[in-house]
């Protein structure tokens, strides 16, 4: 039987919070299933690398909300990144899913990542969008309901790490070194992992 869905009321809080929470949790579309071992929290309203930081846009409108949904975006033109949008209805915010370690449809991962093994395969947001096999068609999609991106109940990261979110070189001095990116602690399935360090 497949694991419980994390209800709609679970994403309706701040992302910093729903980060801490996701770690251990599952997401899962079709035959792939991943467990979440690294993500990065982007909050509102005051935060310069927010993609909502301008107001509302057609490529930015999923992340406004309702919470629960997702919200993919196009990255350099290649890499589809996943995020879960969080907070209250009308507030810009979300979780960036930055690295997984796979769980199931191992064939298929391996298969979508060009044959290559082991944390190589799902380090990084781009390597979980490809793994995943999603694209900006499934922006707003619910991931409460059956079918399509699910994110499920699995085991919540006894240990976490924390460090400054990766990419966000335009943002101001404040969030820039904000530490808003989380991984489970000595997990080998998180990228950029020297930059981390023990949460308070």
């Amino acid at each position: 039987m497949p694991g419980r869905l994390l209800p709609c009321q679970f994403y309706a809080r701040d992302a910093l919070d729903v980060a801490r929470d996701l770690l251990g949790q599952e997401i899962w579309h079709g035959e792939v299933g991943l467990r979440i071992t690294e993500v990065e929290a982007y909050r509102y309203p005051d935060d310069s690398a927010n993609h909502c930081r301008a107001g509302l846009t057609p490529r930015n409108a999923p992340m406004w909300g309702p919470p629960g949904r997702a919200y993919v975006y196009l990255c350099y033109g290649m890499h589809q990144m996943l995020n879960l949008v969080t907070n209250g209805d009308g507030q810009g915010a979300a979780v960036l899913i930055r690295s997984c370690e796979p769980i199931a449809g191992h064939r298929v991962i391996r298969r979508r990542r060009g044959g290559k093994e082991g944390s190589v395969l799902l380090t990084g947001p781009g390597k979980v969008g490809q793994a995943l096999g999603v694209d900006t068609s499934l922006s707003g999609h619910p991931l409460y309901r059956r079918g399509g991106i699910e994110v499920r109940e699995g085991t919540q990261a006894a240990e976490v790490v924390v460090g400054p979110r990766i990419g966000i070189g335009y943002a101001e001095p404040e969030h820039l070194h904000a530490e808003w990116r989380l991984a489970i602690a000595d997990s080998p399935w998180v990228s950029h992992a020297r930059q981390l360090r023990g949460a308070q």
